[in-house]
């Protein structure tokens, strides 16, 4: 009954199979069909890069203006090392010239974020599918990998539904598991560890984190550009971090706070924590006080109620008055100093209690994934699997928030399509 079912599908054969049609997978597509092999890309939803259009809030941080291929590798962490090669060839200011070359120019905002100046990740998008139809790379949507057939320690084929796909180069582009909703479920992980390779288990990563106390709640919407963030364990501040922020109704979210959720997620695990939020970074105690003493004096004859208008945001002031301890009716100018003294304290060192993080269906990204030390990362090839490249979020790699995951999608996929491409024109060749 099997065999029969098999004779059925179609019999498709390529030089080049991509499994996965979001960032990685159609640089992948791209750069293989420009070593002349022949490539069919194969996604699992019904369009290509449903993720990718809804990164940066709809935006798309394409990468990070990091141009130093060194410092941009050290944004990984340790992992960052293995990046080193990939970047050499495809760091971040190939990937703003390649954008641009096709008609999308770019802008830089704050923390070296790139965008495109269209401020739509639909302009990403377009670039990408453009080019694949005018590299001639044939698309399969619809159409979830069902089965991926190995033998002697290489693919043969991966089936679908309705066909079955044979090729001398295989690429796995599949991502991880945030959003689920965009067909991220894991899959890629599955069929890996059924070829041999080693899958450190997928976590969230760049998630909104959950803060207990309901007065960061009442502050929805708010976003604060500074903020020093700190990591409380005990009395010991473990990890700290200056960056924007933005209150939530279920807590913090906002580029610094993405970028800290997965050792926040840590912590929350291992114990009680608390974050310490410092409103004013660029400020020591003594001059804070100094710029609250100068605002007082313009207000003194106002109750405290009413006297952070204009200090602070109208959103904030009423919570600050709240958390401060002074009598709401007082007049400011009977303040006493201790009671200042502490107010002033407590602006640089709110502190809150994370519970937890939002789960997959809201992290940008997860961490996890493909071992490191299982992938060549001057071509991107498995060292489990001899036609096997791997690309994109599946390598176990932590990104920080900044289009540093995007960064390495375009520098991984553009390599394991240009080798994957090579390796099969040579093959080709002998054949």
């Amino acid at each position: 009954m099997q065999k029969e079912v098999e004779e059925e599908k179609n019999r498709l054969t390529y030089d080049v199979a991509i499994i996965g049609g979001g960032p990685a997978g159609m640089i992948a597509a791209i750069h293989a069909r420009k070593e002349g092999a022949s490539v069919i890309l194969v996604e699992k939803n019904g369009s290509l890069g449903k993720k990718l259009l809804i990164t940066g809030g709809g935006r798309c941080n394409v990468t990070n203006a990091t141009f130093d291929n060194r410092a941009l590798a050290e944004k990984y962490g340790k992992k960052g090392k293995f990046l080193l090669s990939p970047f050499s060839k495809w760091g971040a200011q190939k990937t703003i010239d390649f954008f641009e070359a096709h008609d999308m120019p770019t802008k830089v905002e704050a923390e070296a974020r790139v965008f495109p100046m269209s401020n739509s990740a639909q302009s990403v998008w377009e670039v990408l599918v453009e080019e694949l139809e005018d590299s001639k790379v044939t698309i399969l949507k619809g159409a979830p990998v069902l089965k991926v057939n190995s033998k002697d320690g290489a693919i043969v084929s991966i089936e679908t539904a309705d066909h079955i796909i044979s090729a001398r180069s295989f690429i796995i582009t599949t991502g991880g598991t945030a959003r689920p909703e965009t067909g991220s479920s894991g899959d890629g992980f599955k069929w890996l560890k059924k070829l041999g390779h080693t899958i450190a288990t997928p976590s969230v990563a760049l998630v909104p984190v959950k803060i207990k106390e309901s007065w960061v709640h009442r502050l929805q919407g708010l976003s604060l550009p500074e903020v020093k963030v700190s990591l409380v364990e005990g009395k010991v501040l473990t990890e700290t971090k200056v960056g924007k922020i933005l209150f939530t109704h279920f807590g913090l979210s906002g580029p610094l706070v993405l970028g800290m959720s997965q050792i926040i997620g840590e912590a929350v695990r291992e114990g009680n924590i608390g974050l310490s939020l410092d409103l004013y970074p660029e400020l020591d105690h003594s001059s804070l006080d100094e710029k609250l003493r100068d605002h007082l004096k313009k207000v003194q004859n106002k109750k405290w109620a009413n006297a952070l208008a204009g200090f602070v945001s109208p959103l904030l002031a009423p919570v600050l008055v709240e958390l401060s301890g002074i009598n709401a009716t007082m007049l400011v100018n009977k303040i006493p100093r201790i009671e200042r003294i502490a107010f002033v304290k407590k602006l640089k060192g709110l502190v809150i209690t994370p519970t937890g993080l939002l789960g997959t269906e809201k992290a940008i990204t997860t961490s996890g994934g493909v071992a490191l030390t299982e992938v060549d990362f001057k071509t991107m090839r498995s060292q489990k699997i001899e036609n096997l490249h791997l690309a994109g979020d599946i390598l176990d790699f932590d990104r920080p928030s900044g289009g540093f995951s995007l960064q390495i999608c375009w520098a991984t996929g553009a390599i394991a399509g240009e080798n994957a491409g090579k390796v099969s024109s040579t093959r080709k060749e002998v054949v």
